[in-house]
């Protein structure tokens, strides 16, 4: 992963790195290897992401058929 520092702008740099790095789900995947987790574990967190993943699919599906409301939206300002 590079990143270009312009002007000497090192926290600017540091600002995009850490927003690609959380774009990639670096963090998430260092959070989940700092123990170690059982076989069975991940199996278990695995199925849930997918099932997890899958509701939620359904629901973009009927947002977008209509079938169902939408997220609430906030008001500028």
């Amino acid at each position: 992963m590079q990143v270009l520092v312009r002007d000497n702008n090192v926290d600017q740099a540091l600002r995009v790195l850490k927003k690609k790095m959380q774009r990639e789900g670096l963090f998430r995947e260092m959070k989940e290897r700092r123990a170690y987790e059982k076989p069975s574990e991940r199996r278990v967190r695995e199925k849930a992401q997918a099932v997890s993943r899958q509701r939620k699919a359904e629901r973009k599906k009927l947002q977008r058929e209509g079938l169902i409301a939408g997220p609430k939206r906030r008001a500028a300002g």
